[in-house]
């Protein structure tokens, strides 16, 4: 069964770090395009990052761009997202999601076809 797990949220201060982790069970990773999403309250999902299996190209909104950088662990079946500088608009629950082999930026969720269960991240200032 294919299935997407994520860790690595919590409360950090304005300006602090967190790293997210999406962990991929049952797929063949290395065919496997990650996207990151966030959702605060209140507001829709948005898309944040993604990275593509068929080239390695990483993609950011530009409201991240600077601060954040999407990775791929091939040995760990696990792509990280690790957030710096971290603001309190950043707020929201994380979500990572996946599909067959690319991504090329906002392509939006209906593009994804599998989906974790989201981690909280909390920037207080």
């Amino acid at each position: 069964e294919e299935q997407l797990v994520e860790s690595g949220g919590g409360l950090v201060q304005a300006g602090g770090s967190l790293r997210l982790s999406c962990a991929a069970f049952g797929f063949t990773f290395g065919d496997l395009a990650i996207g990151w999403f966030r959702q605060a309250p209140g507001k829709e999902r948005e898309w944040v990052s993604c990275i593509s299996a068929d080239d390695g190209g990483t993609y950011y909104t530009d409201s991240v761009k600077g601060r954040f950088t999407i990775s791929s662990d091939s040995a760990k079946n696990t792509v990280y997202l690790r957030m710096n500088n971290l603001k309190p608009e950043d707020t929201a629950v994380y979500y990572c999601a996946g599909r067959d082999y690319f991504c090329s930026g906002n392509e939006g969720e209906k593009f994804y076809d599998y989906w974790g269960q989201g981690t909280q991240v909390t920037v207080s200032s």
